[in-house]
């Protein structure tokens, strides 16, 4: 059966052919769709594994591209915004690839959950009309977005994948469904495409897991396998050359093509610690060895550097804009980053210039081998894995730290940026952006002596972190709370820090099981559902958690009684405990307590 279970397009021979939202979860067409999905399924095992002996109920590992973990989209939320513009466009170019684009009169769409009870605070209206004007959340020109919403609203008109226009009107046809939630995750989507008849012509439904993650019914597999939306994949062969059968033996095809690429699987945080003593490799090596599956060395470098410039990008926008800004949504909430980023500049640099400055840690990407030197080529032509000499293992070292006063001015930062709907990048969530781009760019300014190296050694790290909390319980506030949105950046900018400063394996596990431990039970309950109060502050203390995890974690030997998995398997079960007033829905905790006035 088609992975892809709701999506039912038809192609109709009548026009007056319906279907019903919930009928067959088999794709009904005259003409074929391969699936635009990816998945990664495999046991971790030190042996090749035989993907035609795979158990389909097998525990499946914990593996996903570093880059579809950390991607570049707007703000203000990656599960609210950046996911339902993914969803709409997919939903889009499903309806292009079927050849019924021009046949569409008009579109429904239906929010369920959090997505309708925090939709408007954290922009998914507007976001769900770009993905449907074909825009991508690492593309689209933030500056013309309330323009062309504000077009769309008077026109009561909208353009399907920025060329068809089609009748379409916000205020009839976005629903918010406020008590009701479809069962397979609290951030639901459908959408329904109707001709000039008002048959049904396509439906669909789309759920945001967070992180910009969007999956369907079939794939959202209970502890199994990542199998999600994160891009769009072209069709590696004419549609029309397979019928309903051979589509399901495609998708059998593609699983076990991703089942052999994985060259390090782990399914937790055991089992990674033993592939890095066993291989005598650092966790930042594991994953880019297993990045060498789907991209070359170049391109990982590259891929990395262009996230941390955009994480430093975001920073820069936010300190350096006006002082007098006020953050829209209407709480009334004046950017503080800019203020207290110029006290930090006449502490930092001297008196205060008279015209503002920001200092930039871009770090060019030239397109040259990554060996650098005489010492590094010789390596890289003498030793195998490459990432060993990529990220050659490093000795301890002793940092001081000054005012934390940088940690929360970057975080604050980043995070007032990504609540003006700005650039920023899912680490792992936009809740939660500030905090690793904060611990990062502390390291550079103050300790680090090989910034592009560390920059690799640090991201790849704070990958792996995250992809077992991915794996083992949740990156969604509106599935887990907080906990799994800033809870998980503390812990992965732990690790990552711990990593870079010349940790052993056992000191990273123990710096990410410290950064979740203390923060488990935490809620996520933005007033008016914005992303916000208290988000905006709570990802900077993440981040001085961060800081001090790291130190605790360095300042011992690895040795400890909580083990990382106990505390993601805890953060789990929390997560299941908490009542769902506190998960995204602004309805209870500061959002019921603090008056909008």
């Amino acid at each position: 059966m088609l992975a892809l279970k709701r999506f039912s397009t038809i192609l109709a021979a009548q026009p007056a052919t319906r279907i019903a939202v919930r009928q067959t979860p088999r794709l009904i067409a005259a003409s074929k769709l391969r699936p635009a999905w990816r998945a990664y399924s495999t046991a971790a095992s030190e042996a090749v594994v035989d993907p035609t002996k795979q158990d389909p109920n097998a525990d499946h590992h914990a593996v996903i591209s570093t880059f579809d973990l950390f991607s570049i989209g707007v703000g203000p939320s990656s599960s609210h915004t950046v996911g339902p513009m993914r969803a709409a466009k997919i939903f889009i170019n499903d309806l292009k690839e079927h050849d019924v684009l021009e046949k569409i009169h008009t579109l429904r769409v239906d929010m369920f959950g959090s997505l309708a009870l925090t939709g408007v605070g954290h922009g998914t209206p507007d976001a769900i009309l770009m993905g449907i004007e074909g825009e991508t959340p690492d593309l689209v020109e933030t500056s013309t977005i309330k323009s062309r919403v504000k077009d769309i609203h008077e026109n009561k008109s909208i353009r399907l994948d920025g060329t068809h226009r089609i009748h379409f009107d916000p205020e009839k046809h976005l629903i918010f469904n406020y008590f009701k939630t479809l069962p397979q995750h609290p951030n639901g989507l459908r959408f329904c495409a109707y001709d000039e008849n008002a048959n049904l012509i396509a439906t669909n439904e789309y759920f945001s897991i967070g992180g910009g993650f969007v999956v369907n019914e079939k794939t959202q597999l209970d502890h199994g396998e990542n199998v999600y939306y994160k891009e769009d994949i072209q069709k590696t062969e004419s549609a029309d050359a397979v019928d309903a059968a051979d589509r399901d033996q495609a998708v059998a095809e593609r699983r076990e093509q991703d089942i052999a690429v994985v060259a390090l699987p782990f399914r937790n945080a055991e089992e990674l610690i033993s592939v890095c003593k066993r291989e005598n490799m650092t966790i930042a090596q594991i994953v880019f060895e297993n990045e060498l599956k789907w991209s070359t060395p170049d391109e990982i470098r590259s891929k990395l550097l262009r996230i941390w410039n955009t994480m430093d990008e975001s920073i820069r926008n936010g300190v350096m804009a006006s002082p007098d800004e006020y953050l829209p949504g209407g709480l009334n909430v004046r950017r503080r980053a800019p203020r207290l980023y110029n006290k930090l500049l006449k502490g930092l640099y001297g008196p205060v210039q008279t015209q503002r400055t920001y200092h930039d840690n871009q770090i060019p990407d030239p397109k040259l081998p990554i060996a650098s030197d005489s010492t590094d080529a010789a390596i890289v032509n003498s030793h195998f894995p490459l990432s060993l000499s990529v990220l050659p293992k490093r000795q301890p070292k002793r940092f001081l730290l000054p005012a934390l006063d940088y940690l929360s001015v970057y975080a604050i930062a980043v995070n007032e940026e990504n609540a003006c709907g700005g650039r920023v990048v899912t680490a792992p969530t936009n809740g939660a952006a500030g905090t690793i781009p904060s611990v990062l760019k502390y390291y550079l300014e103050f300790i680090s002596e090989n910034p592009e190296r560390d920059v690799m050694e640090f991201l790849l790290t704070t990958a792996a972190i995250g992809m077992l909390f991915k794996r083992g319980a949740s990156i969604s506030a509106a599935e887990v709370g907080c906990q799994g949105e800033v809870g998980v950046a503390c812990s992965m900018a732990a690790a990552g820090f711990t990593a870079v400063m010349g940790g052993s394996v056992e000191q990273v596990e123990n710096a990410a099981e410290i950064g979740m431990e203390h923060n488990l039970g935490l809620t996520c309950d933005p007033i008016a559902g914005l992303v916000q109060v208290p988000c905006i502050e709570r990802n900077a203390l993440a981040a001085v958690k961060a800081i001090a995890a790291a130190q605790l974690a360095l300042n011992g030997e690895g040795e400890h009684r909580v083990s990382l998995d106990q505390v993601i398997e805890t953060m789990r079960q929390t997560g299941l405990d908490m009542m769902s007033k506190y998960k995204e829905t602004s309805q209870g905790g500061l959002a019921v307590n603090v008056p909008m006035c």
